[in-house]
């Protein structure tokens, strides 16, 4: 079993002991993202909103980088702060996965790196 380490500017750059992303043969495994703009390495704090669409935009971003898209994510997992905000991360989350969505959990937690709100890991298929 061979393994890639995948890392690309498209995205933040690792904050501690891990990769971007590992690929395994045709899987793609995305680690958590949270909403740091990797142009400026600052945590995007304007909005939840603006929070999950950076994390989206952050994965889209490694996912690009090995020719994949979210048509390619077969499972996610969000990591909410506050279940409460569920809806509106639901409601953005459609736009990205418009048909034939992946397998999902959602999980609220104490805490997120930087205080994020939201933190969302992926698994893909490639080819």
């Amino acid at each position: 079993m061979e393994k890639t380490i995948i890392k690309t500017t498209q995205a933040p750059q690792a904050i501690g002991p891990y990769s971007q992303a590992v690929r395994v043969g045709d899987m793609l495994f995305v680690s958590g993202q949270i909403p740091i703009n990797p142009a400026t390495g600052e945590l995007v704090t304007e909005s939840f909103e603006a929070q999950v669409r950076q994390v989206l935009k952050n994965i889209e971003g490694v996912l690009a980088s090995v020719g994949a898209n979210f048509s390619n994510v077969v499972k996610t997992t969000v990591f909410l702060k506050d279940m409460a905000q569920f809806a509106e991360m639901n409601a953005i989350y459609a736009q990205y996965f418009t048909e034939n969505p992946p397998a999902r959990s959602t999980i609220q937690v104490a805490r997120l790196p930087k205080d994020a709100d939201v933190e969302i890991e992926v698994i893909a298929v490639l080819g």
